[in-house]
């Protein structure tokens, strides 16, 4: 009985492997007649009339194309130049003359992309434009032109000329220094409140300059320096670390306008300041009220005119003002607009700073503690400290913990002199 059952196995295991091989063999016999042996006719070649009505009917228009059967490309036909627009279309649909006319003049095709989120999604290239200091061209490359051949070169040149200036003013004038002698008596120039509305105007100010420098300017001076690597990250952290001061420099430069404002309001004794060129150059000083016409011309110009045009066109180029589109065109605009009133106002600001600084003797002090000496607000302020004497302005306007004691009016007996 055993013997009867392995013969039964053994056979069943010989027709599987039969089975296997011939389902093997069998479709290489198809595919390939004459490796079995077999011979078999030469097809009849067809007659012209049957090839013609199996061959499938030449549709017109654009056709497609397997992109593995590339063929050369259309200017390689000898009739490439006599082709009409409408055979161009045919034989180059979406690379011809008439459908780049339309792109460049900017015709808006289809997007899918809602209008609201993505404007600007059918135009592929602006239209013609000519900005100031461009040709008329795309407005993409008309705005690369003012920046590249304006902005760049001629604000890089704006700020090292103030800067030699200042430099050049330094090293042959010194600063200036007060020619009497301390009294001992102090008057409070700066309140807590105004020094901490100026340091935090100025901090933010100095940040946006720095990083905004770096940017623009950087890749002539930084990047050979660096490499591509470590430059890429500066710029990024740097345009990160803008993009977040800003809005703090919009806060503090109110803060600068409405606390300052009275103080600088224009009076006919700016004129003779401003005709004596402030002593700079020879001569006294002229007499100012608390502050000189050339520091209300750096309140009025700087800060509050340049300032609200770059306050403006910064948040408009962070997207922070609403009502607006937002297009490549509006983008470009902004951008002009505020690089060159940035680079302006830098300029002012930094004679500013060098006054407030190195160029004067007591000013930065005024800021850092608050307080001059009656012989400094004299010499420079001769019209301030002349309305603190008459008792018009208190000599001390705030009352913090260990303050100097205020400067009292000049009597007869003490007299006026240091």
């Amino acid at each position: 009985m055993s013997v009867t059952i392995r013969t039964r196995h053994a056979f069943h295991a010989l027709l599987a492997t039969a089975l296997l091989g011939w389902a093997a063999v069998a479709p290489a016999q198809e595919a390939n007649p004459a490796a079995s042996g077999a011979v078999t006719a030469a097809p009849a070649p067809a007659s012209p009339a049957a090839a013609s009505a199996a061959a499938p009917k030449a549709e017109g228009g654009i056709r497609s194309q397997n992109i593995f059967d590339v063929k050369p490309e259309a200017s390689a036909d000898p009739n490439y130049l006599n082709q009409t627009n409408g055979e161009r279309n045919k034989v180059q649909p979406g690379n011809n003359a008439p459908m780049w006319r339309q792109v460049s003049g900017g015709v808006t095709g289809y997007s899918s992309l809602p209008v609201s989120q993505a404007p600007e999604a059918g135009n592929l290239i602006q239209r013609f434009v000519q900005y100031p200091g461009s040709r008329f061209t795309n407005a993409g490359e008309a705005w690369r032109q003012v920046r590249n051949d304006w902005i760049i070169p001629y604000g890089a040149a704006l700020l090292f000329v103030t800067l030699l200036a200042l430099a050049i003013f330094y090293f042959t004038r010194g600063p200036i220094r007060l020619h009497g002698t301390e009294t001992g008596r102090k008057i409070e120039r700066f309140t807590p409140f105004e020094r901490a509305t100026h340091w935090s105007n100025a901090l933010a100010f100095v940040t946006l300059a720095i990083s905004g420098i770096v940017m623009a300017f950087g890749k002539f001076f930084l990047l050979p320096v660096l490499g591509s690597t470590l430059f890429g990250w500066l710029a990024y952290v740097l345009k990160t670390v803008h993009n977040f001061v800003g809005p703090l420099f919009v806060v503090t430069t109110l803060f600068m306008i409405f606390t300052f404002i009275r103080s600088n309001w224009p009076s006919k004794d700016d004129f003779t300041w401003l005709r004596h060129g402030g002593g700079l150059f020879g001569g006294k000083e002229p007499a100012s009220h608390r502050f000189n016409a050339g520091e209300k011309a750096v309140f009025w110009g700087g800060v509050l005119f340049l300032g609200s045009i770059v306050i403006a066109s910064g948040l408009f180029l962070d997207k922070l003002l609403p009502g607006f589109v937002y297009t490549r065109g509006e983008m470009q605009v902004a951008h002009m607009v505020h690089a060159v009133a940035t680079l302006l106002m830098m300029a002012m600001i930094m004679g500013h700073i060098y006054i407030g600084t190195l160029g004067m003797d007591g000013a930065y002090k005024a800021m850092r503690e608050g307080y001059v000496d009656e012989a400094w607000a004299r010499e420079h302020h001769k019209l301030w400290y002349d309305d603190i004497q008459a008792g018009k302005i208190p000599a001390q306007r705030s009352q913090p913990a260990g303050a100097p004691e205020p400067a009292r009016p000049a009597t007869a007996q003490q007299g006026t002199s240091a």
